[in-house]
């Protein structure tokens, strides 16, 4: 038998990929917002090279898979740092339970308490 060792993004991407197979299967509700959505988009097309074509069928396919929100206040509760802050825009204007993510701020956080207040 082969054996490996996996790093924690490993683990953290796969929950992800659970929590979408999920949400297809109407299980749970995933929120997002034009920023997540435009930064999703920048990172698959720079970092990853995407075409046109590529970008556009991900953003219908998660246009399809998510409860778009358009939150009315901005945060800046993460100094530096505006992608995280979108983030919490996003959770607060959705009233998401909880908020998934690899963000070392984000992560900093903790329990942000009831959904839709923030501390």
């Amino acid at each position: 038998m082969t054996s490996a060792t996996i790093d924690s993004s490993v683990y953290i991407r796969a929950l992800a990929a659970l929590l979408i197979g999920h949400a297809r299967a109407g299980n749970i509700r995933i929120d997002i917002s034009d920023p997540i959505l435009n930064e999703t988009m920048r990172v698959l097309r720079d970092k990853f090279e995407w075409s046109g074509d590529m970008l556009h069928d991900a953003r219908g396919k998660l246009a399809k898979l998510t409860n778009r929100v358009m939150p009315v206040e901005t945060v800046s509760v993460i100094k530096g740092d505006p992608d995280a802050n979108r983030i919490l825009e996003c959770a607060d204007a959705a009233r998401s339970d909880f908020i998934v993510s690899e963000d070392k701020d984000l992560l900093r956080l903790g329990n942000l308490g009831t959904p839709g207040k923030f501390p």
